[in-house]
């Protein structure tokens, strides 16, 4: 395995091979992006288990949505069953796929529990769905806090995780060498992956105010309401599409990347 240095200008064009592949297999990769939305979301309702469980599948699934990728980039269609391709690949693999989930689990409550600590839980409950954030919840400084505490945590947590579930399945690393490669990767191609994050939140703030600025054409408020959250969902499921491409970049390809079971 072969870490590959790429220029800053790379960023954009994960960017636009992401939205160029998910408009090859839009039902497809659309469709699996919901699934695995669902599964998340199934996996947090499990009583007193369910949010850690929910973050130990989450490397494993995301997995699954890089894998469709490259199934799209070559011409098929990622049938569902791909999402849980990082859990039937052998039982070395999986246990690998497992140590990624319980340490990405850990970090990820370790996160949100030191938020819990500045604010006493209001950021972690707006952050986890459990409540609707207020103009004066976002204004208070201990709300603030909590958030850059969260933010401060969890980027590091995200490098470490970037690239790790492809480097255990394609390149075969145990879990802490994914982790170690993976992040010296995110750091190697620093400004790549910076121009590649403001350039999703460039579209995403986009299609926020053409969908806004449509309504007010149409005299309609409420129809940005309706359109604004299956819109910003479409743009995640192409910002997961790109995910693979930042990889495929990042690494020299092995010699077999297989991408049925073994």
């Amino acid at each position: 395995m072969k870490l590959q240095l790429v220029p800053a200008r790379q960023g954009a064009a994960w960017v636009k091979l992401g939205m160029r592949t998910f408009f090859k297999q839009p039902l497809a990769l659309a469709g699996l992006f919901f699934m695995f939305l669902a599964l998340m979301s199934v996996a947090t309702m499990v009583p007193l288990i369910g949010l850690p469980l929910a973050m130990t599948l989450l490397p494993a699934i995301t997995l699954g949505l890089m894998a469709a990728t490259r199934e799209a980039t070559l011409g098929k269609f990622p049938m569902p069953l791909i999402l849980l391709i990082g859990f039937r690949s052998g039982p070395v693999k999986l246990r690998a796929m497992l140590t990624l989930g319980a340490i990405y689990a850990g970090g990820f409550l370790c996160a949100i529990g030191a938020s819990y600590l500045v604010d006493g839980g209001g950021f972690a409950r707006m952050y986890l769905g459990g409540q609707a954030p207020t103009a004066e919840m976002m204004g208070s400084g201990t709300f603030q806090a909590a958030m850059w505490t969260f933010i401060g945590l969890h980027l590091p947590l995200s490098l470490l995780f970037w690239h790790a579930p492809a480097l255990v399945y394609w390149q075969g690393l145990p879990a802490l060498k994914a982790m170690f490669f993976s992040i010296v990767a995110c750091l190697r191609n620093f400004w790549a992956l910076t121009v590649f994050a403001l350039l999703w939140m460039a579209v995403m703030v986009g299609v926020v105010m053409l969908l806004i600025t449509s309504a007010n054409l149409f005299n309609n408020p409420g129809l940005a309401n309706v359109l604004l959250f299956p819109g910003l969902l479409l743009v995640a499921a192409m910002f997961f599409t790109s995910l693979f491409f930042t990889y495929q970049d990042s690494f020299e390809a092995p010699t077999e990347a297989p991408v049925t079971p073994e």
